[in-house]
């Protein structure tokens, strides 16, 4: 392409070859997008199989849960990668069903029907954008620590219904038929995803799937009737169950159930909207949280269409991160190109039919393998939290109490009929536990000092009189109270210049610790961010005098953090201190 065409074309040598704001060829997008679709669809399409055919639901509506599920999924992601005003993140992310949602849509499915779960679907779905709304105000007790707990108690639930489906053969198959496909389909899943590069690697599923399901086959173990019968294009008979609006005692008992697995699958989505964003980009940019609520916006409009058609919820998938870095795509438009292909995917019953043939023993396998990574993704969740003893205790007592109300050891003659089946669910008494002692801990840490200030220059004596302030409470030196007071100085100009006629108000919030101080600056959103201009920062390599207060900033913060939402703007200050100096 001529150098004077106007359009810049990707070097090869960058990671990210397309950035969000950029476009690809037509071609390569849908490209992409295909490959992108046939990763995903084995996923979007077991999760309301194992559900439904657990809980003894009939082929009618699974066959129409499965073409809702495509759909809503991609319309879920196009909605994602596109943005519409506060909902959709802008990035690429997949949507699809989780396997989060397996055992709670179980439970109604079983115990109330389409109708039910439906109604729980909407329910739940009015939680995320509640949590979108308000991501701000509990952040500091939604933690990436309690969504660990609880994606571990996920796995604990779903388990044991993985080990009865291993050995769920016809009657008269031959007694090695479950273990030999169940188990070439776990070898099969272990050997691709450790030797495997590439989007090969990230196939593992489909291609155990797939040898599974030759080995069933080997021993009979599959009914065609439905695939041969399923046309090639077309939608299924519509199944739709309505709304269960009874709302009656099943409805109650199992909505805070729904309630915390929709809570971790917004803070899932949290966690891969913040992901997707630091492999777009091809420079450094700091998270965007505003992004971060459109994003559970999004999931949560997933999940209120998925409930009004009646199927299991959805929410992100974390391979969106994998496939972008990967493939260095990020644009907006191949993300469109993949939730189109998606929903396309729900008008070709054939395909879906096919995927639904698929033996129990195979669909056990393949649901042990996924409830044995929820749980390490739960375990990586806690341990990149770097928690402190206090916080271990916590982790500790609400897995195993989870496990033990999951499995009836604990008050289980305390019972009555109306809280069972409330308390034998392990994920809603570990979920409530975490969270209870995690804002119990919050309450118990020492007080924040608090000043409120104009957002102006004329604040800053007041700024310098109470950091002076705190300093010589914690009797720090000379050196650690300057960097103390330079950190706030610093900040304060930052914020003004990022609002030149602002007549609002600073929170300054200072909490002292072991290590020295946290400093928290609560203010109205603003649009730049004073942590993407720091990391820009680092890659400069000419001074400039604009540059001057981020570097002094730089030099007396350990970190800088700013979060920004819709309602409200954080910069977290953590500032070494102590007596010396």
């Amino acid at each position: 392409m001529p150098a004077d065409s106007g359009v810049a074309v990707p070097d090869p040598r960058q990671r990210v070859q397309y950035q969000p704001d950029e476009s690809p060829p037509h071609l390569l997008s849908l490209g992409f997008g295909a490959q992108a679709t046939l990763m995903i669809v084995g996923g979007v399409v077991l999760t309301p199989a194992i559900v439904v055919r657990a809980a003894g639901g009939t082929e009618a509506f699974l066959s129409w849960a499965v073409f809702g599920t495509l759909l809503v999924s991609g319309l879920a992601t196009v909605l994602q990668a596109l943005k519409v005003g506060r909902v959709g993140a802008g990035y690429i992310l997949f949507m699809g069903t989780s396997g989060a949602f397996i055992a709670v849509s179980i439970t109604a499915l079983a115990e109330g029907g389409p109708g039910l779960l439906a109604a729980l679907v909407v329910a739940s779905s009015l939680f995320q954008f509640l949590f979108a709304a308000r991501l701000s105000f509990v952040r500091r007790v939604v933690t990436p620590m309690v969504a660990g707990v609880v994606i571990m108690l996920i796995s604990v639930t779903v388990t044991p219904i993985a080990f009865d489906m291993l050995d769920d053969v016809p009657r008269g198959a031959p007694a090695v038929a479950a273990p030999v496909s169940a188990g070439l389909t776990l070898v099969a899943i272990l050997v691709v995803g450790a030797v495997g590069t590439g989007v090969v690697r990230l196939w593992a599923p489909l291609i155990g799937i797939g040898v599974g399901g030759l080995a069933a086959g080997f021993f009979g173990l599959y009914d065609l009737t439905a695939v041969i019968a399923a046309p090639w294009f077309g939608v299924p008979a519509v199944a739709w169950p309505g709304l269960d609006l009874d709302l009656g005692p099943g409805f109650w008992a199992l909505l805070p159930a729904f309630a915390f697995v929709t809570l971790v699958g917004a803070v899932e989505t949290v966690g891969d909207s913040i992901a997707v964003q630091r492999v777009s980009w091809r420079r450094p940019r700091a998270a965007n949280f505003r992004e971060v609520q459109g994003a559970v916006n999004a999931d949560g409009v997933g999940n209120l269409l998925s409930g009004l058609i009646g199927t299991v919820p959805n929410t992100t998938y974390s391979s969106s991160v994998a496939v972008v870095e990967i493939t260095g795509v990020a644009a907006r438009r191949a993300g469109v190109y993949a939730g189109v292909l998606l929903a396309l995917l729900a008008f070709l019953p054939k395909l879906a039919a096919l995927l639904l043939a698929v033996p129990n023993p195979v669909f056990g396998a393949f649901t042990l393998m996924m409830m044995g990574m929820l749980f390490v993704q739960g375990m990586r969740l806690v341990i990149a939290s770097e928690i402190d003893s206090k916080q271990a205790m916590v982790v500790g007592l609400a897995f195993w109490l989870g496990v033990g109300f999951q499995n009836q050891d604990v008050f289980h003659d305390l019972m009555n009929a109306r809280w069972a089946s409330l308390l034998e669910n392990g994920m809603t008494v570990g979920g409530f536990f975490a969270i209870a002692a995690t804002l119990l801990l919050e309450l118990l840490e020492p007080r924040r000092s608090r000043l409120r200030i104009p957002l102006s220059r004329v604040a800053l004596p007041d700024l310098h009189r109470f950091l002076d302030g705190i300093a010589e409470r914690a009797k720090w030196g000379a050196t650690s109270a300057g960097r103390l007071r330079l950190a706030g100085e610093e900040v304060l100009a930052r914020l003004v210049e990022l609002r030149p006629r602002s007549d609002g108000t600073l929170l300054v919030l200072v909490r002292r610790n072991r290590e020295g101080a946290e400093l928290e600056f609560v203010a109205a959103p603003s649009g730049a961010n004073v942590e993407d201009q720091m990391l820009v920062l680092d890659t400069k390599k000419e001074f400039a005098l604009d540059d001057v207060s981020l570097r002094l900033l730089d030099h007396a913060a350990e970190s800088v953090r700013h979060q920004q939402y819709y309602d409200t703007d954080f910069i977290t200050v953590r500032v070494r201190g102590g007596p010396e100096g």
